[in-house]
């Protein structure tokens, strides 16, 4: 166990250097991209009612509220590098953490990344038209080899963050609080508006007048909020990503489940807000409709005009690149972790002796996010996962019932919240969308089954190395 030097650093050698504001704002940063500004026009289209898209937003809120207040106690009881990883691995064993660290790497982590940086280029389109997929940085023929110039922003942003990365966590934090801050103020400025001065009767009457239409209080209505979650879900996800850092942050045991339940719960607020805004401004079937699904951008224009497009293109690349940032910064502290069990390249388990920073994972993580953005595939991939990260989710919680019989005497500072039922409430629900997955949007689920499986004969070899 890493215990606190006088200096600053573990021993080791990761540095103290994340407080409790630094820890809530990598946990809203990470979870806010461009999300909340798109999918609501999807989720709206599959449950065909007002009162069900915003239950869909409850829904999840609850889900991951509860999620994060379990969490908080495995991270106060084991505020190690890892995070999750270690979780998995202390309550189900070597390959159940692995699998984890190797969708994490394979696909969540490394495809978001990808995801999040074309979004980031994308947006950058609109100041700059050049910055576009119709257009080539490189384009040869034999090899055939084509970067667009919009996957060459994406790229260049994924390298940038990776290496401000490697100039020490608290270089990262610094570029994490400057950018949460201001994607916090972008999404306050939009509910605002959208409350004091952007209100539209014809949509407000539209909307609220026949709030539950097409829902009946039955099974079916069930059934469309739990597949309509995948894109809120994913909205919402990364909250966990602080607990990757755990072993850079002060005073863990207050303020990993501290930030983890403030992060969790404002953004949540936040995204809840910002769907009532959509339908305090838009009309259902234009929030249905929305061009390119940019359905703050359509609020937005309602509100202050073409002006608008500038706007929300602003606030998204401000959300995306903190974004990017806080799943550069913790990402890497998972295969980080990883070389520690020997389950990843040995040189990942090395430090930059200056700065502190886990330079070598930094790196193939960025590697591999850059190859997977020249792919085109990360969003078929981010779709097969979601069934796997909450697979993951619920194997980590059920994970607090084991250690509770398996480690009794593991010191607690802090007790998840409303244990054993809470948690309880999580495992089921979340199954329950697992299997709604399974049965409903079957192209989902198997093929991230797949990623998750292939991870064996990975675990597999690493192990034989190991013992070499």
């Amino acid at each position: 166990m890493a215990t606190t030097r006088e200096n600053g650093l573990t021993a080791n050698g990761l540095v103290k250097g994340l407080g409790l504001i630094d820890s809530t704002t990598l946990v809203m940063g990470s979870m806010i991209g461009s999300g909340v500004f798109i999918v609501a026009a999807d989720i709206s289209r599959q449950v065909q009612s007002p009162g069900l898209m915003m239950m869909t937003w409850f829904a999840t809120a609850a889900l991951t509220l509860i999620a994060a207040l379990s969490y908080g106690e495995l991270a106060a009881a084991m505020p190690h590098a890892g995070g999750q990883y270690v979780y998995l691995r202390e309550a189900f064993g070597p390959l159940a953490g692995f699998l984890f660290g190797w969708t994490m790497f394979a696909v969540i982590q490394t495809g978001t990344i990808a995801a999040v940086a074309v979004a980031f280029a994308k947006y950058t389109g609109i100041f700059f038209p050049d910055i576009s997929d119709q257009l080539f940085l490189v384009n040869l023929r034999n090899p055939t080899i084509r970067i667009t110039n919009q996957q060459g922003l994406a790229i260049a942003v994924i390298v940038f963050l990776a290496w401000v990365n490697t100039k020490g966590i608290r270089t990262g934090a610094m570029v994490q609080n400057v950018f949460t801050f201001a994607k916090i103020g972008a999404l306050l400025g939009l509910v605002g508006a959208g409350f004091l001065v952007g209100r539209n009767p014809a949509a407000v009457a539209s909307n609220f007048t026949d709030f539950w239409r097409h829902a009946g209080w039955n099974f079916d209505s069930v059934r469309l909020v739990g597949v309509a979650m995948v894109g809120s879900l994913f909205s919402s996800d990364a909250w966990n990503n602080v607990t990757f850092t755990a072993g850079e942050v002060r005073n863990p045991k207050r303020n990993l489940p501290l930030s983890l339940a403030l992060g969790v719960a404002i953004v949540s607020a936040l995204y809840i807000a910002s769907n009532m805004v959509y339908l305090n401004v838009l009309t259902f079937d234009a929030i249905q409709h929305a061009d390119k699904d940019r359905v703050a951008a359509a609020a937005a224009s309602s509100m202050f005009g073409p002006v608008a497009v500038q706007i929300m293109a602003a606030a998204i690349m401000i959300s995306t690149f903190g974004c990017i940032n806080g799943l550069t910064l913790s990402g890497a502290r998972v295969y980080y972790a990883m070389a520690k069990d020997k389950l990843f390249f040995r040189r990942a388990e090395t430090l930059n002796p200056k700065t502190h920073a886990p330079v070598f994972s930094l790196t193939v993580q960025c590697i591999w996010a850059s190859l997977l953005t020249l792919s085109g595939r990360y969003n078929d991939l981010l779709d097969y996962v979601i069934f796997a990260v909450l697979l993951f989710y619920i194997l980590t919680i059920a994970g607090l019932f084991v250690l509770r019989r398996t480690r009794p005497e593991m010191e607690r500072p802090y007790k998840a919240f409303g244990y054993p039922v809470l948690p309880a409430i999580y495992i089921l629900a979340a199954g329950l969308i697992e299997i709604l997955l399974l049965l409903y949007k079957p192209n989902y689920t198997w093929p991230g089954l797949i990623i998750v499986l292939l991870g064996l004969p990975v675990y597999f070899i690493w192990r034989k190395k190991a013992t070499i």
